[in-house]
């Protein structure tokens, strides 16, 4: 196993294990926030703590996605391509999917600095910067996989990775 490879394998393991405390916690909250208004004392904070919670678990399984391969994606586009000109495309492709997140981890930071301040309505000691801070590190954990995956992405596009199996 490759230095890559076990960074690969540590790095999918956190993604595991924060999406899994993710989904564990929203599902707490949700069944917290239907008890509590089934008594009829309903949790001021519930909406707004979920809706947090979705937009963070929506960043962080995207992340695990991009790491595993399973976003969405055209494989059949560069098996069509004559093979001279897939391994460009593939890197024009990452460069494109790579270039908007980093994008948007700028954007996400600029957001951030704006919301210096604001806290969140139910929970006022719960700063809006920590709630919004999702947005610059999804990003980068998603630039993260696909820098991981890259290797074994120009391998299948230059049709090494078929060689490899086969020998």
């Amino acid at each position: 196993m490759t230095k890559l490879d076990s960074a690969r394998a540590l790095f999918e393991r956190l993604l595991e294990a924060i999406t899994v405390l993710l989904i564990v916690s929203l599902a707490v909250v949700v069944v917290l926030g239907v008890i509590f208004r089934w008594a009829g004392e309903a949790l001021s904070w519930y909406d707004e703590v979920a809706s947090v919670q979705l937009a963070w678990l929506t960043y962080f399984g995207a992340s695990l996605a991009a790491l595993k391969r399973a976003h969405i994606g055209v494989p059949g586009l560069i098996v069509a391509v004559p093979p001279l000109f897939r391994v460009p495309l593939v890197l024009v492709a990452e460069a494109v999917v790579i270039g908007f997140f980093l994008i948007l981890a700028w954007y996400g930071y600029i957001v951030l600095v704006v919301l210096e301040g604001d806290t969140l309505i139910s929970l006022p000691w719960i700063g809006t910067q920590f709630t919004q801070s999702v947005i610059p590190i999804g990003a980068i954990l998603f630039v993260i996989a696909e820098m991981l995956n890259l290797p074994q992405v120009l391998r299948e596009a230059s049709g090494r990775a078929e060689m490899l199996r086969h020998e």
